[in-house]
């Protein structure tokens, strides 16, 4: 084959893969949220034991993370010392774990599909947080999208055939915790240098999640499985749910790795709307035209937000490429006149 046939069996091998990358990360992502659902609902596996879920996927992942890092040796480690990771990686660690503690708790109460319609509510609440720590710039036009993403959501919800308020206020409480704490990894780690991928991130901050979940738990959750007598660990429900919540975090970290952060929002968007359609089709949730029409309107303003992120981030690289050539014709010309001076004195002598 000619070299024209090479770089194009090159950019198809690429395309395929990046493809592949996305399937894998939309196919775990949709198993986790199925599979949560599954073991938590009163009407299919009856478990609804969150915190104890969460402490399970938390330990089964800071164990599989531990031995990657020291004992395997895949990943190397981030150093920091012991200040650092009390003062960053831990308060992080107590956001994730009341983050994750009351989404898998809004499973009990809510249906998959009206879920997915509240998460759109995460760049409004990391656009606010971020505004009120300073690490965002206040916006008219960035508010007034944010307004009509919240304005969807509001329709969404109103048009909920099975709306409750308890479950609302929980998952609500998770976007906020979420929020704040992908705030806090920018003012707190990556203000420092410090970078973790999903394998290291697991390393530092399951281990958090972990303590801190533990101490709801002996309060709330232990005692009413203490006194249920007929519960026995199903090792294979809980192992398997355990793999695919830490085989999800590898595929974010092939995901992003081999594409980009953006291909991962866009992938999950498609993960959204397949989510909202076997909720309605399969687990035989309701979703009215109502709330079509609300996550709509509110699929729009998050599809602009991301592409002002995008256009920012373009605009971004041209300034850093233009102050690159700026400085080489600046060196360029500073070597050109020193050249000149130079020959002019040889010719003086």
């Amino acid at each position: 084959m000619g070299k024209g046939g090479t770089l194009t069996e090159g950019v198809l091998k690429k395309i395929i893969l990046s493809y592949t990358y996305v399937a894998i990360w939309i196919f775990l992502s949709f198993t986790v949220i199925v599979y949560n659902k599954y073991i938590l609902d009163r009407k299919m596996y009856d478990w609804p034991y969150p915190i104890s879920l969460t402490m399970i996927h938390m330990g089964f992942c800071s164990s599989l993370a531990y031995v990657l890092v020291s004992v395997v040796k895949l990943v190397e480690p981030v150093q920091m010392t012991r200040e650092v990771y009390l003062k960053s990686v831990v308060p992080i660690g107590l956001l994730y774990a009341l983050s994750l503690w009351l989404s898998n708790s809004a499973y009990i109460y809510l249906s998959v599909s009206f879920i997915q319609m509240l998460k759109a509510l995460m760049p409004v609440a990391v656009y606010s947080i971020g505004v009120l720590f300073k690490k965002e710039g206040f916006k008219g036009d960035t508010m007034t999208n944010m307004l009509s993403i919240s304005f969807g959501v509001a329709i969404a919800a109103y048009g909920e055939a099975k709306f409750n308020s308890w479950g609302v206020m929980l998952q609500l409480g998770a976007v906020c915790f979420e929020a704040t704490r992908l705030v806090l990894i920018q003012i707190l780690l990556t203000s420092k240098g410090i970078t973790f991928n999903p394998i290291t991130s697991l390393y530092y901050v399951a281990p958090c999640c972990f303590a801190f979940l533990s101490i709801p738990w002996m309060i709330v959750e232990y005692p009413k499985l203490r006194d249920t007598s007929s519960f026995h660990f199903d090792y294979w429900i809980f192992g398997t749910n355990s793999i695919c919540a830490f085989a999800l975090n590898l595929a974010v970290f092939l995901l992003v790795g081999k594409t980009s952060a953006l291909t991962m929002n866009v992938a999950g968007v498609v993960k959204d709307w397949l989510l909202i359609a076997f909720s309605w089709s399969v687990i035989k949730d309701t979703v009215t035209p109502i709330n079509l029409f609300g996550y709509g309107i509110a699929f729009l303003g998050v599809a602009y937000y991301n592409h002002a992120k995008l256009q920012a981030l373009k605009a971004k690289e041209a300034e850093k490429k233009a102050a690159q050539v700026d400085d080489e014709s600046g060196k360029l010309l500073e070597e050109r006149s020193a050249e000149k001076s130079a020959k002019k004195t040889e010719s003086d002598d």
